[in-house]
C-alpha cells in the first residue's frame, strides 16, 4: 500500500484526536510509523493500524476504515482540488475514479494498486457500484463516496447488495444521492 494513505490516516487520527493518539496506534500496532507518500508499505501495515483504532474504540475494523474515508475527503480535496473541479455533485465526481482519478494516482504513486469499481443506472436514479480489491476495503471506499457527497453539500444512503467479506466476488453497493440544501 502507498505512503500516501498511512499520511491520510496518520493527518486525519492527529487532526481529530492529537498526536498522542496517534502514537499510541501506532505502539498498539507494534509500528514506526516511518511512512513517506512515494513509498509502498505492506497491507498488513495498514491492518494492524484499523486493528489498534477498532480494538481502542470498541468499534468493527469496518466503521474505522468507514470514519477514516469520511474525515480523509476534505484533505483530499484541499491537496488535490483538480479533481474536484468541474464536478456540480457527487454522483459524477465518483464515476470519474476509474478513468480520471486513479490514472492520475498511478503517475503520481508509481505502483499504486487501486482497486476497480464499476457502475450503472438505476431505473429509479440510484448508482450500482461494483468494487473489487484483494485488499477488500469497501469500508474505506463507502467513507470516501460519504465523505464525496458531504463535500459537495449532499448525503447518500449506501445499500450493501454484495460483499467480498461474505464470500461474493465483488462487493456491490447502491448508492442514492439527496442534496443538503444550499451549497
Amino acid at each position: 500500500m502507498k505512503g500516501i494513505v498511512f499520511n491520510l490516516l496518520e493527518d486525519v487520527v492527529t487532526r481529530t484526536h492529537g498526536e498522542h493518539v496517534w502514537d499510541a496506534l501506532l505502539d498498539a500496532a507494534e509500528l514506526s510509523g516511518s511512512y513517506t507518500s512515494l513509498g509502498s508499505y505492506p497491507d498488513e501495515q495498514m491492518g494492524k493500524l484499523v486493528q489498534a483504532a477498532s480494538n481502542a474504540l470498541n468499534v468493527t475494523p469496518g466503521e474505522v476504515l468507514r470514519w477514516f474515508g469520511q474525515e480523509a475527503m476534505p484533505l483530499l480535496a484541499q491537496r488535490y482540488p483538480t479533481f474536484f473541479r468541474g464536478h456540480q455533485s457527487s454522483r459524477p465526481f465518483i464515476v470519474s475514479v476509474n478513468q480520471i482519478i486513479h490514472p492520475e494516482v498511478r503517475k503520481l504513486y508509481v505502483g499504486a494498486d487501486v482497486p476497480v469499481f464499476d457502475f450503472s443506472d438505476a431505473p429509479d436514479g440510484a448508482l450500482t457500484l461494483g468494487y473489487r480489491s484483494p485488499r477488500k476495503l469497501c469500508a474505506l471506499a463507502q467513507g470516501f463516496i460519504e465523505g464525496a457527497a458531504a463535500h459537495f453539500h449532499e448525503s447518500v444512503a449506501v445499500e450493501h447488495q454484495t460483499c467480498m467479506h461474505h464470500g461474493d466476488a465483488e462487493c456491490r453497493m447502491r448508492l442514492s444521492f439527496s442534496t443538503n440544501g444550499a451549497g
